[in-house]
C-alpha cells in the first residue's frame, strides 16, 4: 500500500513497545502509523514453527503479575501453559527443590529442608521474596539502590546460596553473570515471580505481540518498511517521507541510539544463546526450571518446554531448551559441551537427542547497571521526538510494554489529547 504523507504520530518499531504505544494512541483516538522494518511484528518476541516443533527466539516466559499486561491482553485468551513455581537445583549427585511458599504452601516444609544453602538462608530468602511481593512498589524503589549481588548479601544470604542458586538463576533472567544489575530491577523481578505465575502461550511466545496487535487496524501497520532517517516532524522510510506531529522510536536500544544520534546514548546490551534439543523421552516429567548449583557457569538454566506446553513438540516427542549467557557460536565443540552439561544436570543420557536449533539473541536485554533510579528514564527527548522500550524502563517484557505505554502517554500530553486512557 502507498504511505500517507501526514499523520499525527509515527511509531518506528513493531515490537512490544511499539505495539503497546499504538494501542494507547488508538484508544485515545489519535491518528498514528506504525513502521516496522522486518516482515513481521513482535521484535525480539517470536516463535519459529517447523515439523511440529515450536521454538521461541530464545527462552522467554510471560509472568501473569506484570502490571501492564491486563491493559493490553486477555491472559486467558493466550491459552497459557504454566511452569512449576520454583526451581530444581543440581548440586553434586542430587536434585534439590526450591518452590515459592506463597504460591505452593504445601511445599514449604520441603523447601525449608532442601539441600541447597543453609536453613537460615532459606528462611532469609523467603522473607526477602515476601517483602518484595507485599511492599508497595514506591517503598521498594525508595530503598537505597545497589547491585543485585549486594542486594542479596544485604539480606543476610550466605555466599553458598548466592553461588549455588541465586547467581545461576538471576544470570538467566538478566543475562548477567556478574549480578551488576540494579537491586531495584532485582526487587521487581522477585515481586513478579512471587506474586504471579510464569508460563508460555500454547501457540508460542509470538502469541503475545499478536494479541496486543489484535485490536489495531491492520492498514496502519506498515510491515517491511525500513526507516532511513528521522527528525522533528519527519520520518523517511524506503517507501517515502512521512510528515507527523510526533515520532516514537520503539526499536531495539542500539537501533534507537543509531536513529537518534546525540539525543540517546548507545547502551550496553547482554546476549543470550538458547540450544533447542528434541528427544524421544523427557529427562524429567515436570515443567520446572533446572539450574546448575555446581558452579560450572556454562548453562544458565534448562527446561523441558513440552512438559509445560505439549504443543511445543510433535506427538510423542519432548523439546528441551538450554540457555547460555552470551553468544555461543554453533559448532560441534559447543554442542558437545552442552550435551555433557545437560547430561550431568538432568542425570540422563543426551547422546540420542537431536539438536534442532541454536538461537543467539545479541541484544537479548539492555544492561541495567546502577543507577537505574525508579526504573523510568525520560521518554520525551524534545522537538516532538520520543523513545520507548525496555531500555527506558526495566529490562523485561513488562519493561517493553510499560515503556511503550508511557511514551504514548507523553505524546498524548504533548498533543493535548486524552492522557488517561
Amino acid at each position: 500500500m502507498s504511505q500517507p504523507v501526514g499523520v499525527d504520530v509515527v511509531i518506528i518499531g513493531g515490537g512490544l513497545a511499539g505495539l503497546s504505544a499504538a494501542r494507547r494512541l488508538d484508544r485515545a483516538g489519535v491518528e498514528w502509523l506504525l513502521v516496522e522494518a522486518s516482515d513481521r511484528i513482535g521484535g525480539r518476541v517470536a516463535t519459529d514453527v517447523f515439523d511440529g516443533w515450536r521454538m521461541d527466539r530464545g527462552f522467554q516466559t510471560l509472568n501473569t503479575a506484570y502490571p501492564r499486561l491486563p491493559a493490553l491482553v486477555d491472559v486467558d485468551a493466550l491459552d497459557m501453559r504454566y511452569f512449576t513455581s520454583g526451581v530444581l537445583v543440581r548440586r553434586g549427585g542430587g536434585l534439590h527443590r526450591l518452590e515459592n511458599p506463597l504460591r505452593e504452601p504445601l511445599t514449604t516444609a520441603q523447601t525449608l529442608t532442601s539441600g541447597v544453602g543453609t536453613f537460615a538462608d532459606r528462611l532469609k530468602f523467603a522473607a526477602l521474596a515476601t517483602r518484595c511481593a507485599t511492599l508497595p512498589v514506591k517503598r521498594l524503589l525508595d530503598t537505597p539502590e545497589t547491585t543485585t549481588q549486594e542486594f542479596l548479601r544485604g539480606a543476610g544470604l550466605s555466599h553458598r546460596i548466592i553461588e549455588e542458586v541465586l547467581r545461576p538463576f538471576f544470570s538467566g533472567v538478566f543475562a548477567d553473570r556478574s549480578l551488576d544489575t540494579s537491586s531495584h530491577v532485582a526487587a521487581m523481578v522477585l515481586r513478579s515471580f512471587t506474586r504471579g505465575r510464569t508460563g508460555i502461550p500454547a501457540a508460542g511466545m509470538a502469541a503475545l505481540p499478536a494479541a496486543i496487535a489484535g485490536p489495531l487496524p491492520f492498514p496502519q501497520l506498515l510491515i517491511g518498511a525500513r526507516t532511513l532517517s528521522l527528525g522533528p516532524g519527519m520520518v523517511v522510510t524506503e517507501g517515502g517521507e512521512l510528515r507527523c506531529r510526533a515520532v516514537i522510536v520503539a526499536t531495539d536500544p542500539i537501533g534507537a541510539a543509531d536513529l537518534l544520534p546525540g539525543r540517546l546514548p548507545r547502551p550496553d546490551v547482554h546476549s543470550l544463546t538458547t540450544f533447542y534439543f528434541g528427544a524421544d523421552r523427557a529427562p524429567i516429567d515436570e515443567p520446572i526450571l533446572l539450574i546448575d548449583g555446581d558452579r560450572r557457569e556454562i548453562i544458565a538454566n534448562t527446561v523441558v518446554m513440552s512438559n509445560a506446553a505439549p504443543e511445543y513438540a510433535p506427538s510423542g516427542k519432548s523439546l528441551i531448551a538450554a540457555s547460555v549467557v552470551g553468544i555461543s557460536a554453533p559448532s560441534s565443540a559447543s554442542e558437545a559441551v552442552i550435551r555433557v552439561e545437560l547430561s550431568r544436570m538432568y542425570g540422563a543420557p543426551t547422546d540420542d537427542w537431536e539438536l534442532l536449533n541454536v538461537v543467539t539473541v545479541p541484544q537479548a536485554l539492555p544492561s541495567a547497571r546502577v543507577p537505574q533510579g525508579r526504573l523510568r528514564k525520560p521518554v520525551d527527548l524534545g522537538d516532538g521526538l520520543f523513545v520507548a522500550g525496555d531500555h527506558r524502563d526495566s529490562p523485561s517484557i513488562q519493561g517493553a510494554m510499560a515503556g511503550g505505554w508511557r511514551a504514548a502517554g507523553a505524546v498524548l500530553a504533548s498533543l493535548g489529547a486524552r492522557v488517561g486512557v
